[in-house]
Protein backbone atom coordinates (compact mmCIF):
# COMPACT_ATOMS: atom_id res chain seq x y z
CA UNK A 1 0.00 0.00 0.00
CA UNK A 2 1.26 3.45 -0.92
CA UNK A 3 0.40 6.04 1.73
CA UNK A 4 -0.78 9.29 0.16
CA UNK A 5 -3.36 10.61 2.61
CA UNK A 6 -3.21 10.44 6.42
CA UNK A 7 -6.30 11.02 8.54
CA UNK A 8 -5.46 12.72 11.84
CA UNK A 9 -7.66 11.80 14.77
CA UNK A 10 -7.38 14.36 16.24
CA UNK A 11 -5.40 17.52 15.44
CA UNK A 12 -4.61 18.57 19.01
CA UNK A 13 -1.15 19.69 20.11
CA UNK A 14 0.56 16.42 19.11
CA UNK A 15 -1.68 15.49 16.18
CA UNK A 16 -1.40 18.81 14.41
CA UNK A 17 2.40 18.89 14.85
CA UNK A 18 2.66 15.43 13.24
CA UNK A 19 0.39 16.58 10.42
CA UNK A 20 2.47 19.71 9.88
CA UNK A 21 5.61 17.59 9.41
CA UNK A 22 3.85 15.26 6.95
CA UNK A 23 2.44 18.20 4.99
CA UNK A 24 5.83 19.88 4.80
CA UNK A 25 7.25 16.70 3.27
CA UNK A 26 4.53 16.26 0.67
CA UNK A 27 1.80 14.09 2.20
CA UNK A 28 -1.83 15.12 2.39
CA UNK A 29 -3.43 15.20 5.86
CA UNK A 30 -7.13 15.40 6.66
CA UNK A 31 -9.34 15.53 9.75
CA UNK A 32 -13.01 15.14 10.63
CA UNK A 33 -13.81 18.42 12.37
CA UNK A 34 -17.59 18.22 12.63
CA UNK A 35 -18.54 19.23 16.19
CA UNK A 36 -14.92 19.93 17.15
CA UNK A 37 -13.82 22.93 19.23
CA UNK A 38 -12.68 26.22 17.77
CA UNK A 39 -9.18 25.59 19.18
CA UNK A 40 -8.97 22.25 17.35
CA UNK A 41 -10.13 23.90 14.13
CA UNK A 42 -7.50 26.62 14.50
CA UNK A 43 -4.74 24.09 15.16
CA UNK A 44 -5.81 22.15 12.07
CA UNK A 45 -5.80 25.30 9.95
CA UNK A 46 -2.30 26.27 11.10
CA UNK A 47 -1.03 22.81 10.10
CA UNK A 48 -2.84 22.93 6.71
CA UNK A 49 -4.99 19.93 7.58
CA UNK A 50 -8.01 19.63 5.30
CA UNK A 51 -11.38 19.35 7.05
CA UNK A 52 -13.47 16.57 5.52
CA UNK A 53 -16.30 16.90 8.04
CA UNK A 54 -17.33 13.41 9.13
CA UNK A 55 -15.48 10.28 10.25
CA UNK A 56 -17.10 8.38 7.39
CA UNK A 57 -15.55 10.80 4.90
CA UNK A 58 -12.24 10.54 6.74
CA UNK A 59 -12.26 6.77 6.18
CA UNK A 60 -13.24 7.19 2.53
CA UNK A 61 -10.34 9.56 1.80
CA UNK A 62 -7.59 8.14 4.07
CA UNK A 63 -5.02 5.44 3.48
CA UNK A 64 -4.02 5.60 7.14
CA UNK A 65 -5.88 6.93 10.17
CA UNK A 66 -3.58 8.02 12.98
CA UNK A 67 -5.30 8.13 16.38
CA UNK A 68 -3.66 10.60 18.78
CA UNK A 69 -6.09 11.30 21.61
CA UNK A 70 -6.39 11.40 25.38
CA UNK A 71 -6.34 7.80 26.69
CA UNK A 72 -9.99 7.85 27.77
CA UNK A 73 -11.14 8.57 24.21
CA UNK A 74 -9.13 5.84 22.46
CA UNK A 75 -11.67 3.00 22.56
CA UNK A 76 -14.72 5.08 21.63
CA UNK A 77 -12.84 6.66 18.72
CA UNK A 78 -11.82 3.23 17.43
CA UNK A 79 -15.41 1.99 17.67
CA UNK A 80 -16.63 4.96 15.62
CA UNK A 81 -13.95 4.46 12.97
CA UNK A 82 -14.65 0.72 12.88
CA UNK A 83 -18.31 1.44 12.24
CA UNK A 84 -17.30 3.75 9.39
CA UNK A 85 -14.96 1.09 7.96
CA UNK A 86 -17.81 -1.42 7.99
CA UNK A 87 -20.19 1.06 6.38
CA UNK A 88 -17.77 2.10 3.64
CA UNK A 89 -16.30 -1.37 3.09
CA UNK A 90 -12.75 -0.05 2.86
CA UNK A 91 -9.80 -1.71 4.60
CA UNK A 92 -7.72 1.22 5.83
CA UNK A 93 -4.75 1.05 8.19
CA UNK A 94 -5.67 2.24 11.69
CA UNK A 95 -2.74 3.30 13.85
CA UNK A 96 -3.44 3.69 17.56
CA UNK A 97 -0.72 6.01 18.89
CA UNK A 98 -2.40 6.71 22.22
CA UNK A 99 -0.79 6.28 25.64
CA UNK A 100 -2.79 3.23 26.68
CA UNK A 101 -2.14 -0.12 28.34
CA UNK A 102 -1.15 -3.07 26.13
CA UNK A 103 -4.27 -5.02 27.11
CA UNK A 104 -6.45 -2.11 25.99
CA UNK A 105 -4.67 -1.70 22.66
CA UNK A 106 -5.18 -5.40 21.92
CA UNK A 107 -8.93 -4.93 22.47
CA UNK A 108 -8.92 -1.95 20.13
CA UNK A 109 -7.12 -4.01 17.49
CA UNK A 110 -9.95 -6.56 17.63
CA UNK A 111 -12.53 -3.78 17.23
CA UNK A 112 -10.85 -2.47 14.06
CA UNK A 113 -10.04 -5.87 12.56
CA UNK A 114 -13.55 -7.21 13.18
CA UNK A 115 -14.83 -4.66 10.63
CA UNK A 116 -12.15 -5.43 8.06
CA UNK A 117 -9.56 -2.78 8.98
CA UNK A 118 -5.85 -3.31 9.50
CA UNK A 119 -4.20 -2.32 12.76
CA UNK A 120 -0.86 -1.03 14.01
CA UNK A 121 0.06 -0.42 17.64
CA UNK A 122 2.17 2.74 18.00
CA UNK A 123 3.58 4.93 20.72
CA UNK A 124 5.01 8.43 20.62
CA UNK A 125 8.00 9.25 22.80
CA UNK A 126 9.14 12.84 22.91
CA UNK A 127 7.49 16.24 22.37
CA UNK A 128 5.38 17.24 19.37
CA UNK A 129 7.81 16.89 16.43
CA UNK A 130 8.43 20.55 15.75
CA UNK A 131 12.19 20.05 16.15
CA UNK A 132 13.85 17.26 14.11
CA UNK A 133 15.32 14.21 15.85
CA UNK A 134 13.53 14.70 19.17
CA UNK A 135 10.43 12.55 18.66
CA UNK A 136 10.24 8.81 18.02
CA UNK A 137 7.20 6.82 16.91
CA UNK A 138 7.56 3.15 17.83
CA UNK A 139 5.33 0.66 16.02
CA UNK A 140 4.45 -3.01 16.38
CA UNK A 141 2.12 -5.46 14.69
CA UNK A 142 2.15 -7.43 11.48
CA UNK A 143 1.30 -4.30 9.44
CA UNK A 144 3.78 -2.04 11.23
CA UNK A 145 6.22 -2.13 8.35
CA UNK A 146 3.68 -0.13 6.30
CA UNK A 147 4.00 2.75 8.73
CA UNK A 148 7.71 3.01 8.02
CA UNK A 149 6.78 4.78 4.78
CA UNK A 150 6.33 7.89 6.95
CA UNK A 151 10.10 7.95 7.48
CA UNK A 152 10.24 9.39 3.97
CA UNK A 153 7.97 12.24 5.10
CA UNK A 154 9.83 13.55 8.14
CA UNK A 155 8.82 11.19 10.96
CA UNK A 156 11.16 8.90 12.91
CA UNK A 157 9.19 5.62 12.80
CA UNK A 158 10.81 2.56 14.38
CA UNK A 159 9.29 -0.94 14.11
CA UNK A 160 10.09 -2.99 17.22
CA UNK A 161 8.12 -6.19 16.67
CA UNK A 162 5.11 -7.87 15.11
CA UNK A 163 3.00 -8.19 18.27
CA UNK A 164 0.21 -5.77 19.14
CA UNK A 165 0.98 -4.34 22.59
CA UNK A 166 4.75 -4.08 22.27
CA UNK A 167 4.78 -0.42 21.23
CA UNK A 168 2.23 0.55 23.87
CA UNK A 169 4.13 -1.42 26.52
CA UNK A 170 7.30 0.51 25.72
CA UNK A 171 5.41 3.80 26.11
CA UNK A 172 3.96 2.73 29.45
CA UNK A 173 7.38 1.83 30.85
CA UNK A 174 9.07 4.96 29.53
CA UNK A 175 6.33 7.35 30.67
CA UNK A 176 6.30 5.66 34.08
CA UNK A 177 9.86 6.93 34.44
CA UNK A 178 9.61 10.40 32.89
CA UNK A 179 6.12 11.53 33.86
CA UNK A 180 6.24 9.56 37.09
CA UNK A 181 9.40 11.45 38.02
CA UNK A 182 7.75 14.77 37.13
CA UNK A 183 4.82 13.93 39.40
CA UNK A 184 7.14 13.05 42.30
CA UNK A 185 9.14 16.24 41.72
CA UNK A 186 5.98 18.36 41.65
CA UNK A 187 4.70 16.97 44.93
CA UNK A 188 8.00 17.15 46.81
CA UNK A 189 8.59 20.75 45.70
CA UNK A 190 5.10 21.71 46.89
CA UNK A 191 5.85 19.97 50.19
CA UNK A 192 9.12 21.91 50.57
CA UNK A 193 7.26 25.16 49.83
CA UNK A 194 4.72 24.45 52.56
CA UNK A 195 7.55 23.63 54.97
CA UNK A 196 9.23 26.93 54.04
CA UNK A 197 12.24 25.01 52.77
CA UNK A 198 12.09 25.91 49.08
CA UNK A 199 15.54 27.40 48.77
CA UNK A 200 17.25 24.94 51.09
CA UNK A 201 15.91 21.95 49.18
CA UNK A 202 16.68 23.45 45.77
CA UNK A 203 20.24 24.34 46.82
CA UNK A 204 20.80 20.73 47.91
CA UNK A 205 19.25 19.22 44.78
CA UNK A 206 21.23 21.58 42.55
CA UNK A 207 24.43 20.66 44.36
CA UNK A 208 24.07 16.91 44.82
CA UNK A 209 21.68 16.09 41.93
CA UNK A 210 22.42 18.69 39.21
CA UNK A 211 21.01 16.55 36.39
CA UNK A 212 17.77 16.04 38.31
CA UNK A 213 17.55 19.80 38.90
CA UNK A 214 17.85 20.36 35.14
CA UNK A 215 15.16 17.78 34.42
CA UNK A 216 12.70 19.35 36.86
CA UNK A 217 13.46 22.87 35.62
CA UNK A 218 12.67 21.73 32.09
CA UNK A 219 9.77 19.37 32.71
CA UNK A 220 7.54 21.19 35.19
CA UNK A 221 6.80 24.34 33.13
CA UNK A 222 5.75 22.22 30.14
CA UNK A 223 3.75 19.80 32.31
CA UNK A 224 1.09 22.11 33.71
CA UNK A 225 -1.05 22.60 30.54
CA UNK A 226 -0.81 18.86 29.82
CA UNK A 227 -1.72 17.63 33.31
CA UNK A 228 -5.32 16.87 32.32
CA UNK A 229 -4.02 14.40 29.70
CA UNK A 230 -1.45 12.88 32.01
CA UNK A 231 -4.07 11.85 34.58
CA UNK A 232 -5.36 9.21 32.19
CA UNK A 233 -1.87 8.22 31.14
CA UNK A 234 -0.87 7.49 34.73
CA UNK A 235 -4.04 5.44 35.16
CA UNK A 236 -3.16 3.42 32.04
CA UNK A 237 0.33 2.81 33.45
CA UNK A 238 -1.23 1.68 36.73
CA UNK A 239 -3.39 -0.84 34.83
CA UNK A 240 -0.33 -2.04 32.90
CA UNK A 241 1.70 -2.66 36.04
CA UNK A 242 -1.23 -4.28 37.86
CA UNK A 243 -1.66 -6.74 34.98
CA UNK A 244 2.01 -7.66 35.45
CA UNK A 245 1.48 -8.37 39.18
CA UNK A 246 3.35 -5.20 40.13
CA UNK A 247 2.03 -2.44 42.38
CA UNK A 248 -0.20 0.06 40.64
CA UNK A 249 -0.41 2.41 43.63
CA UNK A 250 2.67 4.47 42.68
CA UNK A 251 1.00 5.58 39.47
CA UNK A 252 -2.43 6.06 40.99
CA UNK A 253 -0.68 8.56 43.25
CA UNK A 254 0.96 10.21 40.24
CA UNK A 255 -2.49 10.49 38.66
CA UNK A 256 -3.67 12.26 41.83
CA UNK A 257 -0.84 14.80 41.49
CA UNK A 258 -1.83 15.59 37.90
CA UNK A 259 -5.50 15.66 38.85
CA UNK A 260 -4.64 18.38 41.37
CA UNK A 261 -2.59 20.37 38.85
CA UNK A 262 -5.29 20.30 36.16
CA UNK A 263 -7.73 22.09 38.49
CA UNK A 264 -5.41 25.08 38.99
CA UNK A 265 -5.14 28.16 36.81
CA UNK A 266 -1.92 26.79 35.31
CA UNK A 267 -3.58 23.48 34.52
CA UNK A 268 -6.45 25.22 32.77
CA UNK A 269 -4.12 26.95 30.31
CA UNK A 270 -3.73 25.53 26.82
CA UNK A 271 -0.20 24.76 25.57
CA UNK A 272 -0.43 27.89 23.41
CA UNK A 273 -1.28 30.06 26.44
CA UNK A 274 1.30 28.59 28.81
CA UNK A 275 4.46 30.57 29.54
CA UNK A 276 7.35 28.15 29.08
CA UNK A 277 9.70 30.72 30.68
CA UNK A 278 7.68 30.99 33.89
CA UNK A 279 10.14 30.53 36.79
CA UNK A 280 9.89 27.23 38.61
CA UNK A 281 9.44 28.84 42.06
CA UNK A 282 6.45 30.80 40.73
CA UNK A 283 4.90 27.58 39.38
CA UNK A 284 5.30 25.77 42.69
CA UNK A 285 3.95 28.71 44.70
CA UNK A 286 0.86 28.92 42.47
CA UNK A 287 0.21 25.17 42.59
CA UNK A 288 0.67 25.04 46.36
CA UNK A 289 -1.61 27.99 47.10
CA UNK A 290 -4.36 27.06 44.65
CA UNK A 291 -4.34 23.41 45.71
CA UNK A 292 -4.88 24.44 49.32
CA UNK A 293 -7.91 26.49 48.28
CA UNK A 294 -9.28 23.58 46.27
CA UNK A 295 -8.92 21.24 49.24
CA UNK A 296 -10.36 23.64 51.81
Amino acid sequence: MQIQTVGILSPGDMGQAIAAVLNQHGLKTIAALDNRSERTRQLAAVANIKDVGSLKQLVIESDVVLSVLVPAAATEAAEEVAQAIGSVGKSILYVDANAIAPQKVRNIAQIIESKGGQFVDASIIGPPPRVPNRTRIYASGKQAIELQQLRDYGLDVRVIGDEIGQASGLKMCYAALTKGLTAIGTELLIAAHRLDLDQELWDEVSSSQPELAKILTRSLPSMTPKAHRWVGEMEEIAETFQALDLTERIFQGAADVYRLVKETSLGRETPEESDRDRPLPDIITTLSQEALKLNS
